[in-house]
């Protein structure tokens, strides 16, 4: 087994155990706060499904399908770019202060999308949306790792999960009342079903500018004492320094054995490896096909069988089922290990392709259960993906980068995320009308195989262990070692 230089983590003194008190209240405050980003995440991407159709009308926005494809992927291809920024600016400039800019840029294009009077204008505010929501799917989840002790990581830092599929199901909810009640007798009321990403934009601000800076990037800019009477705010009685100093050490090691600047993450084989297989984790989470559905999901619905009002109303399951199913995962996301979880996932979800696509195959079209069978499909892969995947993914690329490269490498996976999610978002309407629901589903279990090799022979194991002994193990290749199941059960 490869062993660190700086000596192995059993080694080290234990942390004093994570025992009630106080400290739990204001750690699920920072956490509710912050992940107001994860909120805006969901709505801004999912508001698209329920108000395309009313504002690609004649006397409204007048979009042909390129038009729509454009609205809907110039939000995603500025996510990939906001991805890898964010992460350098919250580098530079502090995971705090980085998640208050956010809160404003998501402000400013709400407003840029509710007043646009063509689609130029809005393609500027979805970008400015897709800036601020590819900055805060890196930065959120970095923010809260870093806050959280070891023990609760998986389920402090997965809330952000949590949030993203509560503002897709306020999203599908608030378009469908408001798109069955006034959609026919008001086409503007698109800009009312946008407009309500304002609120939460104006709660993340005002409430971020109370929150604390991340204790880890404060050590890793010198700033200890600061990051000491954070850490005290957080932790039980007794705890705090200990784990200062953890961070402290481990910090100073890595710094004097391997340079984490782009040269040396390069150069450097562990932390190029680490690299590709985060990449690896965003590419595949993206290819379940998942966004497919929340994009387009209500003209998914409607080539199944469903009216266009019906579609509104039944796109209501699938995001009541995310919600339902991350609050269990949240529960579960510690106590099980991160590779069974991305196992399973992968598995459950190829599954749910190859069912989606026979019973579009099968069933013939004017069949009155069709739309309903493939609902239930739907909400069963939906529920799958959340389970086991969504929060598994944002939470193992929140831990998996030694401090010094966290927010890059962060950023980078979350690039490669958003692009793939950005290609599909811009041609996954080219795919059903070339190969229908069956053949895109088909696809997707056939990638979704490859993502389940993938799992199992290249990411490993992070549950159990403190960001610090992850980072020692990543620089020394101890971590590639992922079937030393001794290695996680802490």
């Amino acid at each position: 087994m490869v062993t660190s230089s700086m000596g192995s983590a059993a080694s080290k003194p234990s942390l004093p155990p994570l025992v009630p008190g106080p400290y739990r209240k204001r750690l699920g405050t920072v956490a509710l706060i912050a992940t107001f980003g994860g909120l805006l995440f969901g709505y801004d991407t999912s508001v698209i499904n329920g108000a395309m159709e009313i504002m690609s009308r004649p006397d409204q926005l007048n979009l042909d399908a390129i038009g729509e494809g454009i609205a809907v992927s110039s939000l995603l291809f500025a996510a990939a770019v906001g991805a890898i920024s964010g992460g350098r600016l919250s580098d530079a400039w502090g995971r705090r202060k980085t998640i208050i800019l956010l809160a404003a840029m998501f402000f400013g294009g709400v407003i840029f999308c509710v007043v646009a009077p063509n689609l130029a204008v809005m393609v500027v505010g979805r970008i400015i949306l897709g800036l601020a929501v590819g900055a805060a799917s890196t930065v959120v989840p970095v923010f809260l790792a870093e806050l959280a002790p070891f023990e609760i990581r998986g389920s402090l830092a997965g809330r952000n999960e949590m949030m993203i599929v509560t503002g897709q199901l306020a999203a599908i909810v608030i378009n469908a009342i408001i798109g069955n009640l006034w959609g026919e007798e008001y086409p503007w009321v698109w800009r009312v079903m946008l407009a309500f990403a304002a609120l939460p934009a104006i709660v993340l601000f005002f409430g971020m500018l109370r929150m604390p800076e991340s204790p880890r990037w404060l050590v890793e800019k010198g700033r200890n004492d600061e990051a000491l009477e954070i850490l005290k705010s957080l932790r039980p009685e007794g705890r705090a320094k200990p784990e200062l100093d953890e961070i402290s050490f481990v910090t100073n090691e890595e710094e004097k054995l391997i340079p984490m600047d782009l040269a040396g993450i390069f150069s450097n084989k562990n932390l190029y490896r680490i690299l590709l297989i985060g990449c690896g984790i965003g590419f595949f989470q993206q290819l379940t096909g998942i966004n497919s559905i929340l994009y387009y999901g209500q003209k998914v619905l409607i080539d199944a069988g469903f009216s266009a009002g019906g579609a509104l109303i039944a796109n209501i399951a699938p995001a009541v089922i995310s919600v339902i199913t991350a609050i269990i995962a949240l529960r579960i996301i510690d106590h099980i290990s991160r590779r069974k979880t991305f196992l399973l996932g992968y598995g459950l979800v190829t599954i749910c392709h190859l069912l989606i696509g026979t019973a579009s195959t099968l069933l013939p079209e004017g069949s009155p259960i069709k739309p309903y069978v493939l609902l239930v499909l739907i909400v069963l892969f939906v529920g799958s993906m959340q389970l086991f995947l969504n929060i598994a993914t944002w939470v193992t690329l929140s831990e998996i980068f030694p401090l010094k490269m966290r927010a890059f490498g962060m950023g980078m996976s979350v690039f490669i995320l958003w692009l793939t999610n950005a290609f599909l978002g811009l041609f996954f309407p080219t795919i059903i009308a070339a190969i229908g629901i069956s053949g895109s589903f088909f696809a997707f279990a056939v990638v979704n195989v490859v993502a389940f090799v993938f799992v199992y022979k290249a990411v490993p194991e992070t549950r159990g262990r403190t960001l610090e002994e992850l980072e020692e193990d990543v620089t020394t290749g101890a971590i590639y070692v992922i079937n030393k199941p001794q290695r996680v059960d802490s």
